[in-house]
């Protein structure tokens, strides 16, 4: 834990400016562990995510949970949304936990918490971590399994979702994805002054959580601005793949992408005195 006494210019995001793109529910948390480090967080989300509704393709598979061996969780905002609509539904809690669950790093921990037990936590802590656990449960191949997944809205949708669908009917599986909430970039002229901000070199690094944001954020900034001004952080090595595909060099990789935690003190390592002789042009990938 970061000794709350100390100096903002001793600890390793001493006065550092950095963007964090995450949508509103995650950014609080995000900004929390750079201000802790000593960093200065601009908070600019470059999405928005909120429930969809109507959802009656939602409501008919919540409807029908008792025909399912498998619900997966991606996200927490879908963890949120079909909690949400339960609720709304008047549907008991226990019909959710007659299904297996399986959710992704602290998203379980959240689900946990709601009074939902999750049956499968991947070692590795994304939708492909899921999939190589899931290989490995006998007759898997017979299930059904309910996947709520977001739309997405003005900017192209990633790649992750459809890939997390296509490998589980590749499986065997009998997939039912449903739209549960929306994700969709927010307009441009919201973030005028952080936009010049970042073409004046005045922002010190960009933390990227997820691929939209990425892509959001480029039909704001070009590319090659990004990259002259600022330092490319990512939220783990998907994410990473997913920036080089866009056009932008990552200069840190985020090993532990269970949590913002690991995340900042990814980036912390990097601004540290001990760091300043890492060749720019070379990720850093650190726990």
């Amino acid at each position: 834990m970061t000794d709350l006494l100390l100096s903002t210019a001793r600890l390793p995001l001493g006065n550092k400016r950095i963007v964090i793109t995450a949508p509103r529910p995650y950014a609080g948390r995000l900004a929390t562990a750079i201000i802790q480090q000593g960093g200065l967080p601009i908070v600019m989300p470059t999405i928005e995510t909120y429930a969809l509704d109507p959802a009656p393709d939602l409501d008919h598979a919540l409807q029908q949970l008792r025909d399912f061996s498998w619900v997966a969780f991606t996200s927490r905002t879908g963890i949120q949304a079909v909690m949400l609509r339960l609720q709304q539904l008047d549907i008991p809690l226990f019909l959710l936990n007659q299904c297996h669950i399986c959710a992704i790093g602290q998203d379980a921990d959240q689900l946990q918490t709601l009074g939902v037990r999750v049956d499968l936590i991947p070692k590795e802590s994304s939708p492909a971590g899921l999939v190589a656990e899931l290989a490995q449960i006998p007759d898997i191949d017979t299930r059904r399994i309910f996947v709520p997944i977001p739309q997405v809205e003005r900017i192209p949708e990633p790649d992750i979702v459809p890939k997390f669908l296509a490998d589980l009917e590749q499986l065997g599986l009998t997939v039912v994805s449903v739209p549960a909430y929306v994700t969709r970039r927010l307009e441009a002229t919201a973030y005028a002054v952080e936009v010049e901000q970042i073409r004046q070199g005045k922002v010190d690094a960009i933390a990227f959580s997820s691929t939209a944001e990425i892509s959001a954020l480029l039909q704001m900034v070009d590319a090659e601005t990004l990259m002259k001004h600022c330092v490319i952080a990512c939220f783990g090595p998907y994410t990473a793949g997913n920036a080089k595909d866009l056009g932008l060099s990552v200069d840190i990789v985020s090993q532990d992408f269970s949590s913002f935690t690991g995340f900042t003190a990814a980036i912390a390592q990097f601004f540290h005195p001990a760091s300043a002789d890492i060749p720019r042009q070379d990720p850093v990938i650190l726990p």
